[in-house]
C-alpha cells in the first residue's frame, strides 16, 4: 500500500486523497478483501458486514457481473472500453477480462479517488493501450473531450462505457439520469451500456439504513426502484435476460441466497 501520511494531498489532475473521510472506492476494496483502504474504510465497512452480513457476497457478485458483462461485450465484436469509477484495480479486472477475447483492446478507467489512480497507473504502466486517467463521473462532458482530444478512444467506433455501483452515489440533485444520457449521446450505433446500481425493492428498511451509514463516507448512498433504473437504458436494447440482480445475469449457477438484496445490473446495446 502507498505510503500517504497526510490528511488532505492533492494528486496530478484534481485528485485529493483525503484520510479522513471513508472513501467509498476504498470501502469496495475492503469489501472485495483487498488492503489498499485506511483505518476509517475498514471501521465503515466492519459495520456494513455487521449490518448486512451479505455485503461482501454483494460486493464479489458486482465484480463477476461486470467480467461476464465485459466479456459479452467483446465477444460482440467491441474492442475499446470505458470504465468511469473504476475504483482501485482488483481481480479481474476489465482490460484483463477483456483481452481473453481481443488481446489488443483498448481499455480507459477513470476515476476522481487519488489512491485508486495511484495504484491504476502503476499496475499499467506497462500495459499499452490501457490507460488511467482522472475524472469525475458528474462531468460526462469532460470525460468524454479528454478521452477524445488525447486520442485515447476512437469516439466515432463502437465503444463500451461502463458505469459499475457508481450512480447510486449520485443524489437526484446530480441528474443520473442526465448523467448517463450525456454518455449515451456520444455512443456510436453498436455501442453498449453496462450499468449496475443498488436497488430498495428487495428489502427498503434495509436498504435505508446502508443510506444512513454511507452519510459519513466520500459520497452519500441512493437506492432506487426497478423501474427508476430501467429509466437508464432508454434508448438502448437491452441483452438477456434483461435488468435483473447481478446474481442472475446470465449466472453460471443458481444465487447463493433466497433473496438476495443485491445490486441490478444491465447491458444494452445502441441501436
Amino acid at each position: 500500500m502507498l505510503a500517504l501520511v497526510s490528511s488532505n494531498t492533492g494528486y496530478e489532475g484534481g485528485a485529493v486523497l483525503d484520510t479522513g473521510i471513508a472513501s467509498v472506492a476504498r470501502v469496495y476494496d475492503y469489501l472485495l478483501g483487498g488492503k489498499d483502504n485506511f483505518a476509517v474504510d475498514r471501521q465503515l465497512g466492519d459495520e456494513l458486514k455487521a449490518a448486512f452480513p451479505d455485503s461482501v457476497w454483494i460486493s464479489r457478485q458486482n465484480r463477476a457481473f461486470i467480467g461476464r458483462a465485459v466479456t459479452y461485450c467483446a465477444e460482440q465484436g467491441i474492442t475499446q472500453f470505458l470504465d468511469i469509477g473504476s475504483g482501485l484495480p482488483t481481480m479481474e479486472n476489465v482490460h484483463e477480462v477483456a483481452r481473453r477475447v481481443h488481446p489488443d483492446a483498448a481499455v480507459v478507467y477513470v476515476d476522481n479517488d487519488a489512491i485508486a489512480l495511484a495504484h491504476a497507473n502503476a499496475l499499467l504502466a506497462t500495459s499499452e493501450g490501457v490507460v488511467a486517467m482522472y475524472g469525475d463521473v458528474r462531468e460526462p462532458g469532460k470525460i468524454l473531450a479528454d478521452v477524445r482530444e488525447q486520442g485515447l478512444l476512437d469516439l466515432t467506433k463502437p465503444f463500451v462505457v461502463l458505469l459499475a455501483a457508481i450512480l447510486h452515489f449520485i443524489t437526484d440533485d446530480e441528474d443520473p439520469i442526465g448523467i448517463v444520457r450525456a454518455f449515451s449521446g456520444a455512443m456510436p450505433s453498436g455501442s453498449y451500456l453496462i450499468l449496475t446500481t443498488a436497488h430498495h425493492d428487495a428489502k427498503p428498511e434495509e436498504s435505508a439504513r446502508a443510506e444512513k451509514m454511507y452519510k459519513r463516507a466520500s459520497s452519500p448512498m441512493v437506492t432506487r426502484s426497478k423501474s427508476a433504473i430501467a429509466a437508464y437504458f432508454e434508448g438502448f436494447e437491452l441483452a438477456e435476460p434483461g435488468l435483473a440482480c447481478t446474481c442472475e445475469w446470465r449466472a453460471p449457477e443458481p444465487p447463493e441466497y433466497d433473496d438476495p438484496a443485491d445490486l441490478y445490473g444491465g447491458v444494452g446495446r445502441r441501436p
